[in-house]
């Protein structure tokens, strides 16, 4: 239970994002965003699940972008949620990728990045839900409406869109982090929420857990790009580095080795994530552990006295 002085974290659907209506910046951001698709306004709006009156209000100012929304919107444009709120990488919420980390970028137009960023998020559910053995080159281009010789001219190789799909699950655990996680303050409150928002409880996160499985498989036995793993897991491991460094600064995490800290916790969080996806454990049981091993073994005395929860 969260103590009377402390409300509970936002959800990515909660309207207690970043005051977007008050930033000219991020409305300004957006509009190019939506300019730079090669998509039109309602089309942007279509695809976001988003009814278009509501985004017009957010683009004229006088309605906020929840969380969930600046997510959806970073997905169908391309953009990231820290690029469209304008945070600078030392105010970020959360680590920010390496370039190489992050989906490969083209030189090309709105309508060919459009084509690419179809292909990618199909193969990436595709390959998540079935497994990248079974998912073909014809399968990705029957679900996207295209052609294999299409595909094949934006990715020549299945392996090639599987390391893309790596980057894309990377860039949506980015935003999502940017966006949940730029409103709240304590440093509890928000190593929690960030805990929460990588378990795989709903089917985005679920999906990219997968395809890291999937990954941690191939780089093991030398079939998978390690370079391109440790990219990404490098940009997760010092978010939660930084999560834990914060807590710390406050009085509120022990004091101890960060690298320590925050390599304890990504392991357990890693351990009990494969337990969910093979079935030994559900969701649930996962984010009690996880918060349990917060509350027991990084918190102060004054850090747990908070009582909060994610």
């Amino acid at each position: 239970m969260s103590s009377a002085s402390e409300p509970p974290a936002p959800s990515p659907d909660d309207d207690l994002g970043p005051d977007s209506a008050a930033v000219p910046s991020t409305r300004m951001r957006v509009r190019t965003a939506i300019a730079d698709s090669g998509m039109a306004q309602r089309e942007v709006s279509r695809a976001m699940g988003l009814d278009e009156t509501k985004l017009s209000k957010s683009l004229r100012g006088t309605r906020r972008f929840m969380p969930a929304e600046l997510i959806r919107l970073a997905d169908v444009t391309g953009a990231t949620v820290s690029w469209l709120l304008a945070t600078a990488d030392d105010d970020a919420a959360s680590a920010t990728p390496a370039p190489r980390a992050m989906p490969t970028l083209h030189r090309e137009d709105s309508e060919h990045a459009k084509k690419r960023r179809d292909i990618v998020e199909t193969a990436w559910k595709l390959i998540a839900a079935r497994g990248y053995a079974s998912v073909r080159i014809a399968d990705i281009a029957s679900a996207c409406g295209t052609s294999s010789a299409t595909v094949h001219y934006y990715f020549p190789s299945k392996r090639e869109l599987f390391e893309e799909s790596l980057r894309y699950s990377v860039k949506l655990a980015f935003d999502r982090q940017v966006a949940v996680l730029y409103a709240i303050d304590d440093p509890v409150a928000r190593l929690k929420k960030l805990v929460d928002l990588q378990t795989p409880d709903d089917e985005v996160v679920g999906a990219e857990w997968s395809i890291w499985l999937q990954t941690w498989a191939d780089v093991a036995v030398g079939a998978g790009a390690a370079e391109n793993h440790r990219q990404g897991y490098a940009r997760w491991f010092q978010t939660v580095r930084d999560a834990i460094a914060a807590g710390q600064q406050a009085g509120l995490v022990i004091d101890g080795p960060l690298d320590g800290l925050a390599l304890e916790l990504t392991a357990i969080m890693d351990g009990l994530g494969i337990k969910v996806l093979t079935g030994i454990i559900d969701v649930a049981a996962m984010k009690g552990r996880l918060i349990d091993f917060i509350d027991r073994a990084l918190l102060t005395d004054a850090g747990r006295e908070k009582g909060i929860t994610p």
